[in-house]
């Protein structure tokens, strides 16, 4: 059955070799008679590697230990859907699930109306470059990165899943990343086919073509981010949720690219500028996904949750080498087009602004992540920048990022205010909630001018909202939906970060603490045992000015297959404003526990801003009601700029990450 399983596997790459050599070898002759010939060759890989997919699940759910990746992975007790998720707990299951999400993706895209409307040249150059990608993928699979490896004789039992994989967060935290960087390569490998064939003109633009893709991609990795941050809180136990580990940088590198790559693509949209600038900013987020896969899988670096020391590691970083190259080569290719940026006082600036301060971002992480490395050329003893480096630098552009998001959309395409009564009460927001905020004690300046710019973001959200033409516009209120869920996100950072209060307390029974204006008492210590591991849990009674809030339940975890490791169970009393935070860290001698209590103010509005970036963009994949203007075609007379400040809906269509395109 595994054999037949790596035989898939074997097919998609024989099919994926053979379309990519003859759609070049079409193209090289100037034919396209095969054409429909190479088509079929998705069908193809997409169904073997469903097959394989199909046959690691059978085996995960009916606990195979033959199969090498099952046994290292799963263990008789761990309930079916860890196991079924141990999927992708691994390298060589989750290089499988990656290829499966970009197979899925490119097969989704071939049944569309949008890839019919593609000439043959665009078409052949299409699959060319996603051939290559799905030749990468299932090389590694079938030479350094097999999960269908056997073993002889099958083992009793399996070594059991990591414990801080054992979350409802690990469920679905890595699929999500896979399904948008799978998503991503879509629109990349069409941006480069049409700058290489350069029938963008009469085929569509290629980011109107494939805009549900892109905005798919966006939402499916921006959830996969949020929910990687929320694992973070509550099961390493140190009350953060972002401690710039360098497996998180990387997956925040080409979430930026995109973010700024979405901002970018309106001006293409309603200006015609900033063509080739989009193309290598598109095709930069595929091959900087496959970076963060490297920074994964190579033992490049050293992370809490990198795979270790992986013999990828090479041909990942020669597939991304060649990924830049062939980028640039593609975009230089194509045709200039459009006229000068306009100044930074037009709406065109604000969003290039944006743009660059995203850009910036991934630079300065992707430089400051890559330091140990980068620093071994002249240091034999390399050292890694810590979480204060990147707070001093990444906070402060975030701030002013959120300060560009809120002037935007009051400003007009060819410079001035399109509406100055509603800027300056947005203004007046700004200036109003950082008063209110300094005067509440909370003066950090980074923290300050975030938090303010977020209420500023909000009502301006409201505003624009009080138009009907809006909300009669889904990509407008999908796209305003995300500014305003990450004006909530950039609220909880603002106070969560700077402002938490905790102490690490050695209580006896019956003793009281204090930490902030709460007061922590220890109710009961118990011990116990459970399936596979056993375990000490504290009793924490919570109060604040005598009134008791509630008791926590945080447990040390001793698993009877990782030795003596311990592993941190944290318990949360939530709250809109402050949360109760408490994770037990061990006993003395005495039988005195030693607990970490944490006040977080306002970190449930990350997860609550979080959950509307992914799930408001959603509107925006319905059609416009209108048609998109032409490229190059000046939308002054018809939008914001009239003399009453009124505006249409493609007015903040435009000035949104997710609504980038029309039909």
């Amino acid at each position: 059955m595994y054999v037949f399983a790596y035989a898939m596997q074997l097919l998609a790459l024989l099919c994926a070799l053979g379309g990519c050599g003859m759609a070049l070898l079409q193209l090289w002759q100037g034919r396209a008679d095969i054409l429909r010939l190479i088509e079929k060759g998705h069908w193809l890989i997409s169904g073997a590697l469903l097959a394989a997919s199909a046959l690691l699940l059978h085996a995960l759910y009916w606990r195979d230990f033959s199969l090498q990746y099952v046994a290292s992975y799963t263990d008789l007790i761990l309930p079916v859907f860890y196991r079924l998720t141990a999927f992708w707990a691994g390298q060589p299951g989750s290089m499988l699930f990656w290829a499966l999400a970009v197979a899925v993706s490119g097969t989704a895209f071939a049944c569309t109306r949008a890839y019919n409307r593609l000439s043959p040249a665009t078409r052949l150059w299409y699959w060319a470059f996603f051939y290559v990608i799905m030749a990468f993928f299932t090389l590694v699979l079938t030479n350094w990165s097999n999960p269908f490896v056997m073993q002889t004789p099958a083992p009793p039992d399996g070594n059991g899943l990591n414990p801080l994989l054992q979350n409802p967060g690990m469920i679905f935290h890595p699929p999500l990343l896979f399904l948008g960087y799978g998503g991503f390569a879509v629109p990349a490998c069409l941006a480069l086919a049409q700058s290489l064939s350069g029938r963008g003109q009469g085929e569509g633009a290629w980011f109107r073509l494939t805009r549900p893709f892109i905005i798919l991609a966006w939402l499916f990795l921006t959830a996969g981010i949020v929910l990687g941050a929320w694992w973070a809180y509550m099961e390493l136990g140190w009350g953060g949720y972002w401690a710039w580990d360098p497996v998180e940088n990387a997956s925040l590198i080409p979430w930026l690219i995109g973010t700024a790559s979405l901002h970018t693509l309106i001006v293409q949209d309603r200006r015609g500028k900033l063509g080739r600038v989009n193309v290598v900013m598109m095709a930069l987020t595929t091959v900087s996904a496959f970076f963060a896969t490297y920074l994964v899988r190579s033992g490049v670096i050293d992370s809490v949750h990198a795979f270790g020391d992986g013999s990828v590691g090479t041909p990942l970083t020669v597939f991304v080498l060649a990924g830049l190259v062939v980028t640039f080569w593609a975009a230089c290719t194509a045709p200039r087009e459009g006229g000068p940026l306009a100044g930074l006082d037009s709406r065109e600036g604000f969003l290039t602004l944006v743009a660059w301060v995203l850009l910036a971002l991934a630079a300065i992480i992707l430089i400051a992540t890559m330091w140990p490395v980068i620093s071994k050329l002249w240091t034999t003893a390399p050292r890694g920048l810590d979480a204060n480096f990147y707070n001093r630098v990444c906070l402060p552009l975030g701030a002013l990022l959120m300060l560009l998001m809120a002037a935007c959309p009051w400003l007009g395409w060819n410079g001035g205010l399109r509406s100055k009564g509603r800027f300056f009460t947005v203004l007046g927001a700004f200036v109003g909630s950082a008063g209110a905020i300094w005067a509440l004690g909370y003066r950090q300046p980074t923290a300050l001018i975030g938090a303010s710019a977020a209420f500023a973001i909000a009502l301006g959200v409201i505003l624009l909202l009080t138009d009907k033409a809006v909300r009669r516009q889904p990509a407008a209120l999908g796209a305003l939906g995300a500014h305003l869920g990450m004006a909530l996100v950039a609220l909880g950072v603002a106070f969560s970060g700077p402002y938490t209060q905790s102490g690490e307390l050695l209580l006896a029974k019956g003793e009281s603490k204090a930490v902030g204006a709460y007061t922590a008492t220890l109710l009961d210590l118990q011990d116990g045992r459970q399936p596979g591991y056993d375990y000490i849990a504290a009793q924490l009674q919570i109060a604040r000015d005598g009134v008791t809030l509630g008791v926590l339940a945080p447990e040390r975890r001793m698993y009877d297959k990782f030795g003596s490791m311990q592993f941190s169970e944290v318990d949360v009393i939530p709250g809109l404003g402050n949360e109760i935070y408490a994770s037990l860290l061990g006993l003395d001698e005495d039988l005195r526990v030693l607990v970490k209590v944490s006040v977080e103010p306002l970190v449930n509005w990350i997860w609550i801003g979080g959950a509307l970036m992914c799930l408001l963009p959603l509107l925006g994949l319905r059609r416009r009601n209108r048609q998109t203007a032409s490229p190059g075609h000046d939308p002054d007379h018809e939008d914001g700029d009239r003399p009453d400040g009124s505006a249409n809906a493609d007015t903040h269509q435009a000035e949104a990450p997710v609504g980038t395109a029309g039909n």
